[in-house]
C-alpha cells in the first residue's frame, strides 16, 4: 500500500466514527431546535435531516453557520384593533394587529410610474431632510445611482443632517459598492447589517437584511423593491434595459413608523435590541388612505408576510394578482393558491421569463405546474422584471421587497405596505394589468425524470436552508 494510500485510510472515519458523526449530528440539531424553540417549515427540517444524515461533516458546521432562523427577541404583545374613524375593520387590519404591529395610519401615497419617476423620488426625498436621513437598501452598486446616493448622503451630512446608512453585509459583495470614505469624513454613519466576515454576529449568517426604504424627518418615507443599482432606475451601458420595478413614496404618520422600525435595525447592526413601538392610527382625515407598515423575518415572531399571503389566498371573494421575480413557494402558500383557484377565485400569476437567478427559474416549474393544473393563470414577461405585489379583490394590496420564494418569505429581513384605500389598490391593479398586456401566457409542460428529481433535489436542499 502506498504512503498516500495510508494517509487517505488513516484520515477516513471507521464506520462506527461515522455513525457516531451522524448521531451526534442529529442531537445537535434537534436540542439546538428545541432548546431555542426554532418552529422550522416541513420542507426545511427535511433538508437539514438529510443534509445531516447523508454529509454530516459538511452539514454540521453549514447548520452551526446558517441554521438559526429566528432571533430571540422580545415581541410586543398583540394589541387590540381601532378600527379607521367610519370604517369596518379589515380582516388584514386585525391579523397585522395581532402580530403586535403598529395598527394603520392615514397615508398620502405617490407611486412611480417608471425608474426615471422614482429616481426623482428618490433624489426629492433626500434633498427634502432637514434634521435626520436614514437609508436601508440591500445593496449600493458601484454605478452612477450608487455613487450620486453616496454624494448627496455626504453634502447633506456636511449641512448638519444626521445621515445614517445601513447597508447588507452581503450586499456589499454582491454589488461593488462605491467609496463611504466621503460620506463618514462628511460625519454621516455607515453600518453593515451581519458582515460576512465580521467576528461579531447576532443570529445566523444566512440572515440577510433585504429592507429598502429612505426616510427623511420621520414625515417623507420612499421605499418599494428597488435596490441602489442603475438597473433598477435608469439602465446604462452594461444595462441597456432597465428592470421593471415598484417603487413608491408616503408623507404622514406612516413616515414615523417606518422610522422606528429602522431604529430598530440599526440597533441590531450595533449589537443593541430595540422594540417596535405599539401605536394605533389616528390620522382621519378624508384626504388620507389608510396604509399599514409589515416588516417580516427573524425579528418577528410569526412568519408576517407569509401569515399575511396565505390567509389573502382565503380571504379572497373575485381575484388574487401577483407579481413577483422569484416564484419559489413553500407547501403551505403553494397550496393556498391552488385551493383559491380551485373554489373560483381569479389567481393570475405575472414574472419574468427569464429572472437574474438561473436556479430559481429552473425550479419554479415545479410549482408553476400544480398551480396550472388548478386553473391559476400564469404570464411571463419578456424582460426582468423586479416588482412585488399582491392585490386581492378591490380593498387590499401588498408591496415592497417581499417577493415570493421560500428565502425572502421564511429567512430575509423584508419590509412591505399594506394599503387599504381603493384609490391605492386601483394603482397597483391596472399597473399590473399594464405589464400583463406585454406578456405571454405560460403553459405547463410534462417534467422528465431528470428533470422531476432534479427540481425535487434542489428544491430540498438548496431553497429550504
Amino acid at each position: 500500500m502506498s504512503v498516500s494510500s495510508l494517509l487517505m485510510h488513516a484520515w477516513l472515519p471507521t464506520p462506527s466514527q461515522h455513525f457516531l458523526w451522524i448521531a451526534g449530528s442529529l442531537l445537535i440539531y434537534v436540542g439546538s431546535t428545541r432548546l431555542a424553540n426554532i418552529r422550522r417549515p416541513p420542507a426545511s427540517a427535511i433538508a437539514w435531516v438529510m443534509g445531516l444524515v447523508l454529509l454530516p461533516y459538511v452539514w454540521l458546521p453549514l447548520f452551526l453557520l446558517f441554521g438559526r432562523r429566528k432571533l430571540r427577541m422580545g415581541v410586543s404583545a398583540p394589541v387590540e384593533h381601532v378600527p379607521h374613524i367610519g370604517q369596518p375593520a379589515h380582516w388584514a387590519t386585525e391579523m397585522i394587529g395581532a402580530f403586535g404591529l403598529p395598527g394603520p395610519v392615514g397615508a398620502q401615497t405617490r407611486f412611480h410610474a417608471d425608474g426615471k419617476e422614482a429616481l426623482e423620488a428618490l433624489w426629492q426625498c433626500v434633498e427634502g431632510a432637514q434634521k435626520t436621513l436614514d437609508v436601508c437598501t440591500f445593496l449600493v452598486a458601484n454605478d452612477a445611482v450608487g455613487k450620486e446616493l453616496v454624494s448627496r448622503l455626504a453634502l447633506k451630512a456636511k449641512q448638519g443632517v444626521r445621515v445614517r446608512l445601513l447597508v447588507d453585509g452581503a450586499g456589499v459583495w454582491i454589488a461593488r459598492h462605491p467609496s463611504f470614505r466621503t460620506l463618514c469624513r462628511a460625519g454621516g454613519k455607515v453600518a453593515l447589517f451581519h458582515p460576512l466576515l465580521g467576528l461579531r454576529h447576532h443570529g445566523s449568517r444566512n440572515l440577510r437584511n433585504h429592507r429598502k426604504c429612505v426616510i427623511a424627518d420621520e414625515a417623507l418615507l420612499w421605499s418599494g423593491g428597488r435596490n441602489m443599482a442603475v438597473e433598477y432606475f435608469c439602465g446604462d451601458a452594461a444595462h441597456p434595459q432597465p428592470w421593471v420595478d415598484l417603487s413608491f413614496d408616503m408623507k404622514g404618520p406612516i413616515a414615523a413608523i417606518a422610522s422606528q422600525q429602522f431604529e430598530m435595525d440599526w440597533s441590531h447592526a450595533h449589537g443593541a435590541v430595540r422594540l417596535l413601538h405599539e401605536t394605533q392610527g389616528t390620522d382621519a382625515r378624508p384626504s388620507t388612505a389608510l396604509a399599514q407598515l409589515l416588516p417580516s423575518g427573524p425579528d418577528q415572531a410569526e412568519d408576517t408576510a407569509h401569515a399575511i399571503l396565505i390567509a389573502a389566498c382565503f380571504q379572497a371573494k373575485k381575484r388574487l394578482v401577483a407579481v413577483t421575480p422569484y416564484f419559489v413557494p413553500d407547501e403551505a402558500l403553494l397550496s393556498a393558491m391552488r385551493l383559491a383557484a380551485r373554489r373560483g377565485v381569479e389567481v393570475k400569476l405575472v414574472l419574468p421569463l427569464a429572472s437574474n437567478h438561473l436556479l430559481a427559474d429552473f425550479v419554479r416549474s415545479r410549482s408553476l405546474r400544480i398551480l396550472a393544473s388548478a386553473g391559476v393563470h400564469i404570464h411571463v414577461a419578456p424582460y426582468m422584471l423586479h416588482a412585488k405585489a399582491v392585490v386581492v379583490d378591490d380593498d387590499f394590496a401588498l408591496t415592497g421587497s417581499v417577493n415570493l420564494d421560500v428565502r425572502s418569505l421564511l429567512l430575509n429581513y423584508e419590509l412591505a405596505m399594506a394599503f387599504y384605500g381603493k384609490t391605492e389598490v386601483a394603482w397597483l391593479s391596472a399597473w399590473i394589468e399594464g405589464i400583463c398586456r406585454d406578456t405571454k401566457v405560460w403553459h405547463a409542460k410534462p417534467a422528465g425524470l431528470l428533470r422531476d428529481l432534479a427540481e425535487g433535489l434542489l428544491l430540498t436542499l438548496a431553497f429550504q436552508l
